[in-house]
This record gives C-alpha cells, structure tokens and sequence, in this order.
C-alpha cells in the first residue's frame, strides 16, 4: 500500500511502490521522449516526483546526464544564488545504548573513550569555536536515556547561547539526536532551535532493523515518524538524511523523496535540507564491509538530481567528503557545508586528545581537515559567498513562512545581504590577510549586484558599521 498522506511508515515509505519505482525507472531509462519530458517538468522549478527523479537516476544517456546537470547548477543559482552556509558539528556524547553496525558509537565497542562534556566543557568547546568564527552549530549525541537525557541536551542548548566571547556568539543551534516524543519536540522547540536532524540511514525496513539490531533504534516505525511528531511538537524546519553505502543507492533516493513527498502532503512543508552522506572508515567499523558504496560519478548524479527534484531544500555535504569532492558536487546545489570540523567529544578545545589512540571518540575520520579560514578562502576563490547567516531563524522564517519566499525564489532578497554583511564581520574579526582581502574584494562586487537600490544602500551602511565595530546580532 503507498500512501502518501498516510502517518504510518510503511504506507508513505511503501516497499512495494519503491520496488515498482525502481521496475518503472528501468523499463524507461532509455526513452528518450520520456526522460526529456521529465526534464522539461523539472525545468519549471516546480520538483519532480520520486518516479520520474527515478527515471533520471536510471538513465545513462551522458548527454542527457549533463542536461540534468547544467539545470541543477542553474536551479541552484534562482533559489540560493552563490552563497554557501557554514555550520559546525558539535558532538556532546558519545554514549549510546544502540547496537547500529556501521557506527562505532554502538554500544559493545570497547575500544574507544565514552564521553560526556560538562558544561564547563561545553563553554570551552563553543568558546573555541567561536574563535575560529562559527555562528551556527549542530549538536549530536548518541542515544542513552541515563547519561543523554532530553534535560542534559536542553542544558547544553541553553549553555551554548549564554556564551558571549569577543565578537563570537553562536546564533542557531540546530539539533541532531534520536527520535523522540512530541513532549521533547516541544521542549526543543522552546528552547529556540533552528533545524531538528535526523537520518534514516535506510529506508529499507528489511535492512534497517538488520542494521540496528538492538536498542530503541531498533524500532523502523518510530523512527521514520519522527519528523511527523517532531512537527506536531512545532519543529517546522526539519532535515533529513540518508547514509549511502548502506543499501542500494536508487532505493534509498526514492525513499528520501517519498518522505519528503510526505512531509509536504501532510504538514504542507517539506524537509529545511536534505544530507547526503556517505559511510567512512570510523573505529571498529570497516566501510568495505557494506557493499553498496556508490562511486563519485553516482554521488554527483545524486546530488544533482536532489536539487531539481526538491529545488526549495537545502543541501549539505559534510567534511566526510574530500576536497575534491565537495568542490565537484558544489555546483550541483549544495547550500550548507561544515567547516573545520571535529566528530570527537572534546575535540575543538583540546585537539591534541584526538591524536591520542586511547582517547580518541571520533564518529567517524574527516577527509576535508582544513581550518574554517581555509575553508572560506577556498570558497571565495571559487566564486561563492561564504556566509554565517542565521536571520531567517531569528525572524521567524522559518516552516512555510521560508517555504513560500523560496519557493517563489525570494528568499535572495533577503540572504543575499545578509550573507555579505556575516561574512563582513568573519573577515573583521577571525579572517587571515589573505583571506580578507579576497573578500572585501568580494562584498565590493556582489553589493554592486543587489538589484534593489534602497537594499543596495542599506547593506553599504551594515557594511560600513561593521567596519566600525558595530555588531547586529538580527544576521
């Protein structure tokens, strides 16, 4: 049975319709009347649905790959411009009485250092965080009712924003912990988060309780449904994720859509973002023991075809992927980035811990290990705008408030300046020389490209009161 308004996950994330899907896509991925009608539906801006992004995913026609491709980097550009929001990971605990296989977090692992950060800790972690010049952030805890209960994670929530050093200040917590009740959705909501997170991992039910064999995660229904109690609580961004390699790649694509589809139907606002990571060697787990890892070419294709399908979602790619990755799936609509990131309990304040073996809590190794300065710089210099923005949270756009301007393709109007005045202050208060100087070059040019003259002159005059030390925190 599929359907989509339905609250239960194995009727909007159907089995059966994913099957038949993945039948339909490979009957049609040659036909080329077909595959271009879906092309131009997806030139309309408006999505595609999970069968006919299928179809694309299926079709290995290069020329028409590379159709899908220049769309994606356009439908880029109309919804999001050139800007690249920077984020953190910030990893609070890394106990966990779950038993996920591919995850070293699991709870028979003996080899590594089970951590909790303190609050006192926590201030030194956000603190240098802050120095390095992060805004934004994204707690991560592992599952364990004792030692991570929901009042430990909303202390910690209300510890990262009391904590002002220099001109730092984190802005937006977003939160990326277990499936929970609507009573805690509701609490996080209050404590003013921005986006609640949570992977599937696998939509395939069959795979899913295979791969976490013991402990609450167990349970496919209740975390599917997730994101339908965390709205009922008031949560109305939301972001959802897949861990490719896990499962077959062209089911896990349908069924991320199928949820998205779902969110839509339902609640009339589909997923804030969509992540795409990849498994990645991590203590005592070994990548190669999944066999449905998929290649830089079919991550690409992926991440393309995510942006045409939902144009209105964010996307982020982590520090998981190298360098070169990211800069070739960049284009192809990713919206959010990480930087400097560190997946270990402690590892921002006292960095020399994560080179000691016995100490080490890593969820899993960073490929892309350069400083956030690197980072922006490298972003500059391929043309983008780094930006720290957190203004749509702080305004109240967010849910279909932000929905109905990006959808509408507005929301430039607004992110565009205000991304320029956040890098403003970065390249004020943390950026080296070089970096600086690329980007005052910067801001110079795309202040000249705000198409609003009274916009235009309002961002100059931020610019100009940044540049003298004022600072306002509505970014």
């Amino acid at each position: 049975m599929y359907d989509v308004k339905s609250m239960k996950a194995e009727e909007f994330i159907s089995d059966e319709e994913i099957k038949e899907t993945l039948a339909y896509a490979d009957a049609n991925k040659d036909n080329m009347e077909l595959v271009d009608a879906i092309i131009e539906k997806a030139k309309e801006r408006k999505g595609l649905n999970h069968r006919e992004a299928s179809v694309l995913l299926a079709c290995e026609n290069e020329e028409k790959i590379q159709e899908v491709f220049e769309l994606a980097q356009q439908i880029k550009k109309d919804f999001y411009g050139n800007r690249i929001v920077l984020f953190a990971p910030l990893y609070l605990s890394n106990y966990c009485v779950n038993g996920c296989v591919y995850c070293p977090y699991h709870m028979k692992n003996k080899h590594i250092a089970r951590k909790k950060l303190t609050q006192e800790e926590i201030v030194k972690e956000v603190t240098a965080l802050q120095d390095m010049g992060h805004k934004r952030l994204a707690i991560e805890a592992g599952e364990d009712p004792v030692n991570n209960p929901i009042e430990y994670i909303l202390e910690c929530i209300n510890t990262i924003y009391s904590i002002k050093h220099k001109n730092g200040a984190i802005r937006r917590v977003n939160v990326n912990i277990a499936a929970t009740t609507v009573e805690n959705y509701r609490k996080l909501k209050d404590a003013g988060i921005g986006t609640y997170v949570l992977f599937q991992e696998t939509y395939n039910k069959e795979s899913y309780e295979k791969l976490h064999p013991t402990g609450p995660k167990h349970d496919y229904a209740y975390h599917t449904e997730a994101m339908d109690r965390a709205m009922e609580g008031g949560i109305d961004d939301v972001g959802l994720g897949v861990l490719f390699g896990l499962e077959l790649y062209r089911y896990e694509f349908a069924g991320i859509l199928m949820h998205a589809e779902h969110l839509e139907a339902v609640h009339g606002v589909g997923p804030h973002t969509i992540s795409v990571p990849r498994i990645k060697r991590a203590d005592d787990i070994d990548p190669s023991v999944f066999d449905n890892g998929i290649s830089d070419d079919i991550f690409a294709k992926i991440c393309a075809l995510i942006r045409i399908s939902v144009p209105y979602t964010g996307m982020i790619i982590s520090t998981r992927e190298s360098q070169a990755v990211r800069e070739k799936v960049l284009p192809l609509g990713v919206s959010q980035i990480s930087g400097a990131s560190k997946t270990s309990v402690g590892g921002y304040a006292d960095p020399e811990a994560e080179k000691n073996a016995e100490e080490t809590s890593e969820q899993f190794d960073v490929s892309d290990q350069r400083t956030l300065d690197e980072v922006v710089n490298w972003l500059m210099k391929m043309g983008y705008i780094p930006s720290f923005c957190t203004a749509c949270y702080r305004e109240g756009r967010t849910g279909d408030r932000f929905m109905a301007l990006c959808k509408n393709m507005q929301i430039l109007n607004c992110c565009h300046p205000n991304a320029l005045m956040t890098l403003k202050e970065y390249l004020e208060d943390y950026a080296s020389p070089e970096t600086r100087k690329i980007g005052m070059e910067l801001i110079e040019r795309e202040i000249e490209t705000i198409p609003n003259p009274k916009v235009k002159q309002t961002t100059y005059e931020h610019i100009h009161d940044i540049s003298e030390g004022k600072r306002d925190f509505r970014f």
